[in-house]
Formats: C-alpha cells, structure tokens, sequence
C-alpha cells in the first residue's frame, strides 16, 4: 500500500506536503483534484472533508484518511505515524 496525497498544483499546503514527503523518503502518489479522476474518488474525498467540497491536500494509507488541512510538519509526522505509514521520523 502506498500512501495517497490528493492535491493540487497551486496549493501552497499541498507543495510543502509533497516537500516533506519527498525529503523524507517516504513514498508516496499524487492525485491532481483537477484532473478527471472516477466519480467514487472524487465523491469520497468530498466525504472525508465534510461532504461539501473536497479540500487538499487530503491523504489516504490503507483505508485510511486524514483530512485536508494547512501545513503543519509536527502535525503531520504525528498523523503518518497513526496512520501507519511511518513508524517514526
């Protein structure tokens, strides 16, 4: 499995995300939000932010989500190691 980062190219949150992840070693996709993607993903991240509108960069690892928020290195260690997808940094 493989960690999912659900961004746009102009975010600013989604840029220093990315950043992290690619200094840090950690693997990882994009899905660009403004690309075609299938509805179901589309919908799901929509539903994982509140149901309204999809917010990035939203992350997903093995059934699990966490939802789109602003960039916080602290924050983020902390919720890839919850999620699983680090086991420390």
């Amino acid at each position: 499995m493989i960690l999912r980062v659900y961004a746009t190219d102009w975010c600013p949150h989604c840029i220093k995300t990315i950043a992290f992840l690619k200094n840090n070693n950690i693997p990882f996709e994009t899905i660009n939000m403004e690309k075609k993607m299938p509805i179901e993903m589309l919908k799901k991240v929509i539903d994982v932010n509140g149901g309204h509108d999809w917010v990035v960069p939203t992350l997903e690892f093995n059934g699990q989500w966490r939802k789109g928020q602003f960039f916080n290195e602290e924050k983020l260690k902390q919720d890839l190691i919850t999620m699983g997808v680090i086991t420390h940094l």
